[in-house]
């Protein structure tokens, strides 16, 4: 019998205030300027001019699906090849494209399974938010961030790019191709059970590492979450067996639906029931229990790497000894003259994330697993500071030896967070914390085909938007200032702000981080961010479930629910940090949508903050286009507007500019083959030769 849900009526167009642009949801794999494919160059819209002083770089970097899963059609549009663009100012006048992705060695291993009629059995598929085989290991796209480094041995700037669950990998600037990932597999921790045996283990980092320029030093961290810490993220599981057993035998059968469905039995093996018991069992089990059957345990790692060695690593402790425990992820990192400063961010890994769309054939049964699984995200931030003086040098601790511990001093913020800087500045050893507070924002979660319109029930959301982020804000997002006593953790001072129009779902921010010297900014004076505005299209009734009883909450339920019959389109905004007022805006036509902001200095210009240019990403209702801003004037509109025949990005993500780009001579090299060879050995045979045949080649040219 089946439990898909036919004939259901869709949103129509005319019920909603604003459509999302239907270019977000195309985004093309076409590499400009690589592989036979001519480098191109941008034209300005009619009447336009592209500004004499506009210089440097601009890289962009986003998701674009695969090729057997085309960007969004129910993937999450975050899951997906990273894609790497380059916009080069560099020629007065003139503004030129290049783009490549992002081949790593797991991109090799996808490609031969499913091209490869003797790999099928290894084929990865996409898992929520995630792409997975499991007999080989998780993807690593690399598709979310950049991380510009200058050395002070060096004459030019490195490049890394990034993602949440794997290593970095560092790029060269001019050709853009993946040279080298930082870091062996030895000198990363992963979280996959050991049983396993996956040559591409689940290995969790951050997306936001953080060099200082002034030290020469790159931080990021490895962490693991035990399968415990994983399951509490399941609202249902602590308390399980209080539930009543006319609720156990209900869910009983469904739950042996799902456990004997195919996709579920490629993991389990076949002939599992579910039955009562279980969910006793899975209430009993313990920390230790799991530790044991799977080698996975709570832990946080700080890594310090000066560029060409290995790793120093510190594994980090509460006060009280015990392991800091991650509940969520952690995105991003900062690093100030004397402190690192890690954050617990609201972009969830949980259960709900693994497993959040195992069965897209069974839809009522999905449809229940997504409400046992899924949980609000946290609404607090769990702030862990650590002392830069404790990272002792030339301690270089073995990655399954002894370990140097750290202990942090934590804190605790109201309202979450995905985003923040900090002054790199810290006089009297107090630290100056940005944050966007992305409050009762959900980006972790995105559109399914079954969802029901949460203004026009029970009409479901428009199919094409399959995979796009849910993000219909269930309240007013705030920018937040912080002073912290870095030694003691305690808040000083702090300054938190909302604007009704401006801050209604905070997303990317930028700000000036290069002095015309070429050395890096001490102190933000001046953020430049953008919110998403409403979008009745993107508003899900399970969101709005899932986040009404938000305990931060400023907008009342009763004006959310008015909020289609608003104006609240997307914004651009600036925000001058000494005073926390919003000092300038740009409110973008209704139906457009961007992201991905950038400053880039005015050529010859000032150490002034407005002194340059925003360059962003647009979605417009008749295609994707570049636009460019006065930093100093927003609230003119764009000085100039870009764009190709083909170049469709659809939702990009972060961005870097460089001054100049070389290409990478640096010595720090880690080779393929050897990076995998304990990895592989281990493997059947067919997948030594999969590795042999398919992949070492692209590496050993």
């Amino acid at each position: 019998m089946t439990q898909q849900v036919k004939n259901r009526i869709e949103l129509s167009p005319d019920r909603c205030s604003a459509r999302v642009p239907q270019s977000l949801m195309n985004s093309s794999r076409t590499e400009f300027g690589s592989r036979g494919v001519p480098p191109v160059q941008l034209h300005p819209n009619l009447e336009q001019r592209l500004p004499e002083d506009l210089q440097g770089h601009v890289f962009i970097i986003g998701p674009v699906g695969f090729e057997d899963t085309p960007y969004g059609k129910g993937t999450p549009i975050f899951n997906g090849d990273g894609m790497v663009y380059r916009i080069d100012f560099n020629q007065p006048g003139e503004a030129h494209l290049k783009t490549e992705i992002a081949r790593t060695p797991c991109f090799y291993a996808d490609l031969a399974t499913r091209t490869r009629q003797k790999y099928a059995k290894y084929r990865f598929r996409n898992w929520g938010h995630m792409r997975f085989s499991i007999p080989l290991g998780l993807r690593n796209p690399v598709n979310t961030a950049f991380l510009p480094m200058k050395f002070p041995h060096e004459q030019s700037d490195r490049l890394l790019i990034t993602y949440d669950a794997g290593r970095p990998y560092e790029i060269d600037p001019k050709t853009l191709e993946v040279k080298t990932p930082v870091g062996t597999n030895q000198e990363w921790r992963g979280i996959t059970p050991s049983f396993l045996n996956q040559p591409f283990p689940v290995v969790l980092s951050t997306a936001h590492p953080a060099f200082d320029a002034y030290t020469g030093e790159m931080f990021t961290v490895n962490y693991g979450r035990a399968v415990a810490n994983l399951l509490s993220t399941v609202p249902f599981i602590d308390s399980v067996n209080n539930l009543p057993q006319a609720i156990k035998e209900f869910l009983a059968p469904l739950a042996n639906a799902i456990i004997n469905h195919e996709s579920v039995q490629q993991i389990l093996g076949t002939g599992l029931k579910f039955t009562q018991d279980v969910f006793k069992i899975s209430a009993e089990l313990s920390q230790g229990l799991f530790k044991t059957l799977t080698g996975v345990e709570d832990f946080t790692y700080l890594i310090r790497w000066d560029g060409e060695g290995g790793f120093e690593r510190w594994k980090l402790v509460l006060p009280n000894g015990s392991p800091v425990k991650i509940e969520q992820s952690i995105h991003q990192i900062g690093v100030t003259q004397d402190f690192v400063v890690l954050i617990d961010t609201a972009f969830k890994v949980g259960a709900d994330q693994i497993l959040n769309n195992p069965l897209p054939d069974l839809e009522r049964t999905e449809t229940a697993l997504r409400v046992l699984l899924t949980r609000p995200q946290l609404s607090d931030s769990n702030v862990y500071i650590v002392r830069r003086d404790q990272l002792r040098l030339g301690q270089r601790p073995a990655c399954s030896n002894a370990e140097e511990t750290v202990t942090v001093i934590p804190l605790v913020l109201p309202l979450e967070s995905i985003h923040f800087a900090v002054d790199y500045d810290n006089p009297d050893r107090k630290i100056t914390l940005y944050i966007a507070h992305n409050c009762a924002t959900d980006v972790s979660e995105f559109v399914r085909g079954y969802d029901i319109s949460a203004y026009h029930p029970p009409d479901s959301l428009p199919s094409h938007l399959d995979g796009m982020l849910a993000i219909g804000q269930m309240d007013v997002n705030r920018m937040g200032r912080y002073v912290i006593d870095g030694d003691r953790g305690a808040v000083l001072d702090s300054k938190v702000v909302h604007n009704n129009n401006y801050t209604f779902g905070v997303g990317l921010f930028t700000y000036r981080e290069i002095l015309s010297s070429g050395k890096a900014a001490k102190k933000i004076e001046d953020i430049y961010a953008h919110s998403w505005g409403f979008w009745e299209e993107l508003m899900p009734q399970f969101i709005f479930d899932l986040y009404k009883n938000y305990k931060y909450r400023l907008m009342s339920l009763e004006q959310i629910r008015k909020l289609p019959h608003e104006d609240k389109p997307v914004y651009l905004f600036r925000l001058h940090t000494e005073t926390m007022e919003f000092a300038d805006h740009y409110q973008f036509p209704k139906g457009y949508m961007m992201s991905s902001p950038q400053f880039v200095p005015r050529k010859n210009g000032t150490d002034s903050p407005t002194d340059g240019y925003i360059v962003c990403s647009v979605n417009t209702p008749k295609g994707d286009e570049i636009w460019i801003f006065d930093a100093e004037k927003l609230f003119k509109g764009p000085v100039c507007q870009l764009s190709y025949p083909g170049f469709n990005f659809g939702y990009t993500i972060h961005t870097t500019w460089l001054p100049e780009i070389d290409s990478r001579i640096a010595d720090y090299h880690i080779s393929v083959r050897p990076d995998y060879e304990e990895l592989v050995k281990q493997q059947p045979q067919d997948v030594q030769d999969m590795f042999e045949q398919d992949i070492y080649p692209h590496f050993e040219q």
